[in-house]
């Protein structure tokens, strides 16, 4: 009713001009605490948003390659456990007799399959396992495939 009452006399010219003065910074300062509180509600329930954390995509840490020489078949899974932990493994397996050496290397291609990583060849016991995370880079699979170190591959 104040309202309609102000609009009236405005109109007719009897209200002075320090109370639409008035009346203007009194909204201005409800407005300004509405958004004030509304940002305070915000932080309350984003609290990560205001800590502000600032993390560099760039990683620092340098990556470790593993280097193992299994003595048995049991040692096979202690590999599998390094390349779920997404690092790269270098097996040597020419000190242990062919048929464990081939049960290792069946074994570590399954596992290989199933993590989605990659198996590489270097030499005739060295084997470079690699999880998903890391790529292998060779220019001999053309002398691997030729040479016939993998003869199902041709």
């Amino acid at each position: 009713m104040a309202k309609l009452f102000n609009k009236m006399l405005n109109f007719v010219g009897w209200e002075s001009e320090e109370e639409e003065e008035e009346e203007e910074e009194i909204i201005q300062e409800q407005e300004e605490e509405k958004e004030e509180i509304h940002k305070n509600q915000f932080l309350k329930t984003n609290p990560s948003k205001s800590q502000g954390k600032v993390v560099n995509i760039h990683s620092a840490s340098q990556l470790k390659v593993v280097i193992m020489q299994p003595e048995n078949f049991d040692d096979a899974q202690d590999i599998c456990d390094h390349l779920k932990n997404k690092k790269p493994v270098v097996i040597n397996l020419e000190d242990i007799e062919k048929d464990t050496a081939q049960r290792i290397v069946d074994f570590l291609s399954g596992s290989i399959y199933a993590l989605d990583g990659s198996i590489q060849k270097v030499s005739s016991g060295i084997f470079v396992i690699a999880p998903n995370n890391v790529d292998i880079m060779s220019d001999f699979k053309e002398e691997l495939k030729n040479k016939g170190v993998f003869p199902w591959i041709k």
